[in-house]
């Protein structure tokens, strides 16, 4: 089977603080793209190019637009880092009721999107 997501884009009102606030709760570096009035900072998994967050005047962050949720290693700090920059948690870590299918939480970034957080296990 296929991997089943190709690519996402999460829009940003305001780039430099979108591309701030998901290099430092996620630990990664975005390459950073601009052509005229658009712009990317891609996310890259394993060499390839999974995802970007974008911004285009008519590209919109919207609380209740597609959910996307990341893999990360310990929820709690990477749920500390969101309130640091200027982020909120919409939903706390939770328990996912199917055996051994970890925790997931969701927050609110920088620029008013909702998105989710996933690990298998939870580091104490």
């Amino acid at each position: 089977m296929k991997k089943l997501i190709a690519f996402f884009e999460i829009p940003a009102a305001d780039f430099r603080r979108a591309v701030d606030f998901y290099e430092t709760i996620l630990n990664v570096k975005l390459d950073v793209f601009e052509c005229e009035t658009e712009k990317m900072a891609c996310f890259t998994e394993q060499g390839e190019t999974v995802g970007a967050i974008s911004y285009a005047s008519d590209f919109r962050p919207s609380a209740a637009g597609v959910l996307i949720h990341f893999y990360c290693d310990n929820l709690e700090s990477t749920l500390q880092k969101v309130i640091e920059k200027g982020g909120s948690v919409v939903i706390p870590i939770t328990k996912i009721e199917a055996e051994g299918k970890g925790h997931f939480s969701v927050f609110e970034d920088s620029e008013g999107n909702h998105v989710g957080l996933y690990a298998d296990t939870m580091t104490k």
